[in-house]
């Protein structure tokens, strides 16, 4: 069997994502050989390697972008790595329809830190995240499968979390005031304990600033009850001196302001 063959019949079957090794085992050639078959067809744009040894096909409608969007082979990659996973943060935003901006990459969260993977004009960067697994996150279909992504509530918290992966606190704020609708109260609550309590501390007060108080009370209430120390909104800036928030024990150093 030819690699144009083997790619094929991948397709008729609706598969879009293979590794070397079973090339290989199809194709009859050794490992080494079958990559060398394979590399003419990357030449054609016809394959992409975002992870040595494992190739995706590109179909024509995504050849201008030199790849399959992440979201179509992300958790077939992961499958491959032996790693669990989640999209999070902007991306899992989209998903949610609270995505202010197109993420310029797509963002996932794992377990231990990865450097960042580029395939063609798609990247994808990796946030680690020590107990990501315990996050609840749902399913969604993609034309190629399904992708792992964190819940609306999960999402708030790794946006308040990670802020500088969100393009800062005004991002973030503005992507909130979007995100409320889908966000269950309980939820705020059956979650902050995954998180540091400066987290909770921090998305209290960005959610009642962009106009979702009505989230936010069971969360005042888990605060009050852990009692936390003050936080700074914003722990790389100056805060000695600054008016605490009581209802979130919070020190407000900086002004953010969402877009509307």
């Amino acid at each position: 069997m030819l690699a144009s063959q083997f790619i094929t019949d991948l397709i008729s079957r609706g598969r879009y994502c293979f590794v070397s090794e079973e090339a290989a085992q199809v194709l009859g050639t050794s490992v080494i050989a079958t990559r060398a078959a394979l590399r003419r067809l990357r030449q054609k744009g016809e394959l992409a390697v975002p992870y040595k040894g494992f190739y995706v096909i590109v179909p024509p409608e995504y050849r201008a972008i030199g790849c399959l969007p992440a979201d179509h082979f992300i958790s077939s990659l992961m499958e491959y790595l032996h790693e669990g996973y989640y999209a999070g943060l902007l991306s899992a935003a989209e998903y949610h329809g609270a995505a202010h901006q197109r993420p310029q990459v797509f963002q996932v969260v794992v377990a231990r830190n990865k450097p960042e993977i580029a395939c063609g004009k798609v990247r994808i960067q990796f946030i680690a995240r020590k107990n990501m697994e315990k996050i609840p996150t749902s399913d969604f279909k993609t034309p190629r499968g399904y992708v792992k992504i964190s819940t609306p509530a999960a999402t708030a918290f790794d946006l308040v979390g990670y802020f500088h992966y969100a393009a800062g606190l005004d991002n973030v704020a503005t992507i909130l005031s979007e995100l409320a609708e889908r966000i269950d109260a309980k939820d705020l609550v059956a979650i902050a304990g995954l998180s540091p309590i400066a987290w909770s501390q921090r998305l209290g007060y960005l959610l009642d600033l962009v106009g979702a108080e009505d989230k936010t009370g069971e969360l005042a209430e888990y605060i009050s009850f852990k009692e936390p120390v003050p936080s700074p909104l914003v722990p790389s800036k100056p805060f000695k001196g600054i008016v605490q928030l009581k209802r979130w024990r919070l020190l407000v150093n900086a002004k953010v302001e969402a877009e509307v």
